[in-house]
């Protein structure tokens, strides 16, 4: 063999396997986001409680307020969760969410004035409004209903069962953390809002997968 071909050749198979390396894990990734996707959608397809009689409180989970009101994701929850109170008027509410930087009003309040202002009781709402992510919205909202002041939260134990809703991408991130925190999901339902808001869809779509990946790493 010629030393010098062989010379003026190596570069170009170091490239190769660079090239290869490159390939191989733009693949890798590819795939991991393709899962990362399949898992935020199968969540999204709302879930039936395994155990208990029915939901007796619905937690909503917070998102933007804007000066005007809510934003278009946070009312495509409170529409979907109005949908399912005018056909469950007994059930009792939770609304989570704490007042962000760029807010002027907390989450939770934004929705308590939405729901009231649609008909129903602010006595059947309860606020939580200090959480500033969905970790410690699950967390804040379980101690809540753990706490035997609440008249309406059903035994020493707190609920039965639960409903939640939030944005459809959004909702397997919370049963997996809502696992974590209380242990099971099976008295828990799921109510998944649609997204109306196309610009928020493509957003979430590339978003979702990094919180989801973020929060099962670390929030624990």
């Amino acid at each position: 063999m010629d030393y010098k071909s062989y010379r003026g050749n190596s570069p170009q198979r170091k490239k190769r396997h660079w090239l290869a390396a490159l390939l191989v894990l733009f693949a890798a990734g590819v795939l991991a986001f393709g899962a990362l996707e399949l898992v935020i959608w199968r969540g999204g397809q709302g879930r039936t409680a395994q155990a208990g009689d029915g939901p007796e409180v619905m937690v909503i989970f917070g998102c933007q307020m804007r000066r005007d009101g809510p934003s278009i994701l946070l009312r495509d929850r409170l529409d979907t969760a109005l949908a399912y109170w005018e056909e469950h008027p007994d059930i009792k509410i939770v609304v989570t969410g704490g007042k962000g930087d760029d807010e002027h009003v907390s989450e939770a309040q934004g929705m308590y004035d939405y729901l009231t202002a649609h008909g129903v009781d602010g006595h059947d709402i309860l606020l939580e409004d200090q959480s500033r992510n969905t970790h410690q919205n699950i967390r804040n909202t379980l101690a809540l209903m753990g706490e035997t002041s609440i008249p309406w939260a059903g035994s020493e134990d707190g609920p039965g069962s639960y409903v939640l809703v939030s944005s459809d991408f959004h909702l397997a991130r919370i049963l997996m953390l809502w696992g974590r925190a209380a242990g099971t999901t099976a008295n828990v339902s799921t109510l998944p809002a649609p997204v109306s808001h196309a610009p928020s869809r493509v957003q979430m779509t590339f978003r979702e997968p990094l919180a989801l990946v973020k929060s099962f790493l670390f929030d624990r």
